[in-house]
């Protein structure tokens, strides 16, 4: 018996089973606000998609607002991530979740540091997510 596997770490192909992509850094895009870092774990398709997809997020005193036409839940894997939605606010610390139905507007902020998993549920129409604001959130500490 035969096993198929990624002739490395750098820049694997799919072995016909199984999709391989190496590990990426978390980076800032160049339209976001300094204090959040993104990265896609599984990426969207640009038109629209039929499963789910992954990133991973990193958030340092920052908060934003947004409607997404999909799904949207966050699994917190350290500090503490404030959500609300329609008038509910939320506080999720580590191995928590919390997700935002689709069509609902979303305010999302780490008033120190949260790192978290984003899972997108389906898009199948293609619809983009419309951004609102971004804030920043002072330090509490003087300086």
């Amino acid at each position: 018996m035969t096993e198929d596997r990624p002739a490395g770490i750098e820049g694997a192909a799919p072995t016909g089973r199984l999709s391989y992509e190496p590990a990426m850094d978390l980076v800032s895009e160049p339209d976001d606000p300094g204090g959040s870092k993104c990265r896609w774990l599984l990426a969207p398709l640009p038109e629209s998609w039929s499963d789910f997809v992954l990133s991973e997020w990193e958030l340092e005193r920052i908060g934003w607002t947004d409607l997404h036409p999909h799904d949207e839940t966050n699994i917190v894997v350290e500090g503490e991530l404030h959500v609300e939605c329609e008038g509910e606010t939320v506080v999720v610390g580590p191995r928590g979740t919390v997700r935002v139905p689709a069509g609902k507007v979303g305010r999302y902020w780490a008033p120190v540091y949260a790192r978290m998993v984003a899972v997108y549920g389906p898009n199948p129409s293609g619809a983009k997510t419309e951004y609102g604001e971004y804030w920043e959130i002072p330090s509490e500490d003087p300086v």
